[in-house]
């Protein structure tokens, strides 16, 4: 497999503190890749170093084998798009004209039809007139989510499959639209888009993704399908709880937690 994205011992120190340390992966086009882990392992750090948006303190990253960091922003807005964990927009700007942002400098009769087409699958068609900061923290997330699809779709077309990043893109969708938004990501994957979301519920990661990135402690502890990766025995280790994994009808394994286990002391 020709590596879309190949990180190389990519690590992130900040005062002292190491958030990531040396992680190693590989990622292709089409592959659907899911990053997990507790809270403070490191996943946001690790993202924005894939992204481009942080320079590791050791380490590379290549995107379609070229250094992340030898590409301007706007040659790089063509080859990766990234839905950040937070996007703060004050100004009275329509869902339209947000949407529309993401279509840079594509001309306007074919950025037209492509932001009609994300409102469409985000299903906010019905309020492209509406001023963003009138709507829900849910709805923004997706008129967000709809702007780097155009991105995306402008920068495909150009140049081949490119690179979806979604940082926690679920955290404030109600569970219908957080089903809508990974199912929207699993078919970019199918059409050769190359995608990586930071997914807290398992669940949506073990349904969803092909790969499973573990993170702990700002390693990388586990990187493997969804059978390898989630284990109760890796669950128990990694998040302190114990766990019951079934199988759906269709094949798909999922959890339930059944117990806190109290932390291990340090020795």
């Amino acid at each position: 497999m020709t590596a879309l994205l190949e990180a190389q011992s990519v690590s992130m120190a900040v005062g002292g503190a190491t958030l990531v340390d040396a992680v190693n992966l590989k990622i292709g086009a089409g592959e659907m890749v899911a990053i997990v882990g507790p809270n403070g392992a490191g996943k946001s750090t690790l993202i924005r170093m894939l992204s481009g948006d942080l320079r590791p303190s050791h380490g590379s990253v290549k995107l379609k084998q070229r250094d992340l960091h030898a590409c301007g922003p706007r040659e790089l807005a063509q080859h990766r798009a990234m839905l950040s964990q937070h996007v703060d927009v004050t100004f009275p700007f329509t869902v339209e004209e947000i949407v529309t942002m993401g279509a840079g400098e594509s001309p306007r009769a074919t950025a037209r039809g492509l932001v009609e087409a994300a409102l469409d699958e985000v299903g906010l068609a019905d309020f492209s007139a509406r001023q963003l900061p009138t709507l829900s923290g849910g709805e923004q997330q997706r008129a967000h989510f709809a702007r780097v699809l155009v991105q995306l779709a402008c920068g495909e077309a150009q140049h081949g499959p490119g690179l979806l990043l979604l940082d926690e893109p679920t955290s404030s969708l109600d569970l219908r639209h957080q089903i809508d938004l990974v199912e929207t990501a699993r078919r970019r994957a199918q059409r050769g888009t190359a995608v990586i979301a930071i997914l807290h519920d398992l669940n949506l990661a073990m349904r969803f993704a092909d790969r499973i990135l573990l993170l702990h402690r700002g390693r990388l502890a586990i990187d493997g399908d969804r059978a390898a990766a989630m284990t109760p025995e890796t669950i128990r280790q990694i998040f302190e709880i114990d766990v019951a994994i079934n199988t759906t009808a269709d094949g798909v394994p999922f959890l339930l937690p059944q117990t806190m286990r109290p932390a291990e002391k340090a020795t």
